[in-house]
């Protein structure tokens, strides 16, 4: 995986999101800032952590949403119409803890049978740090304001609402993490 893939990315996101969802493409941009800064602690992966930071939320364009369930239709999309990489598309299918919400939406098996959790955690982790820790608009805030931000916008009872009080410990402990990989890093 080469740099060549964060700037098909980019293209593609950019297509998708950019003029439907001004404000999505905007934490879109945010999110990718913020995996170049930790992708050094990702080594060999770092621009497929770009490439899926770029591309996960791709599945709430428009023309995608088919279940409307935007990870799942984003990796459908990646793989159908343009034959991503199996890595970045699995990233994009199960970013942010998406089986706990695919379950919500009684479509946990579907995300399970055809996108496969990644056995990378670190990588994983840095896509949960990178989406969750970017506003809607693309600027920087912590896990906790991220996910109150998501329940005040959704609010506690919907779908997402259920999903994100679910997944918050898992957030928090994935962001941890990743700022401790990222502490490590030599200077």
């Amino acid at each position: 995986m080469n740099d060549s893939i964060v700037e098909w990315a980019a293209l593609v996101a950019e297509a998708e999101l950019r003029s439907p969802l001004p404000r999505r493409w905007a934490h879109t941009r945010g999110v990718a800032s913020r995996a170049a800064e930790v992708a050094s602690a990702i080594g060999n992966d770092a621009a497929l952590l770009v490439a899926a930071a770029t591309l996960h939320d791709v599945g709430y364009a428009p023309r995608l949403a088919l279940t409307g369930f935007h990870p799942l239709d984003g990796a459908r999309f990646l793989r159908d119409e343009h034959g991503a990489d199996e890595r970045l598309v699995r990233l994009v299918a199960n970013h942010s803890f998406a089986l706990l919400e695919a379950e919500e939406r009684g479509l946990r098996e579907e995300l399970t049978t055809e996108f496969p959790l990644l056995e990378q955690p670190l990588l994983v982790d840095a896509l949960v740090y990178c989406d969750m820790t970017t506003t809607p608009d693309g600027g920087r805030t912590t896990a906790q304001d991220r996910v109150a931000e998501i329940l005040s916008r959704y609010g506690d009872d919907s779908v997402v609402g259920r999903f994100i009080r679910r997944a918050a410990p898992e957030i928090c402990a994935s962001v941890e993490r990743v700022e401790a990989a990222v502490a490590a890093q030599p200077r």
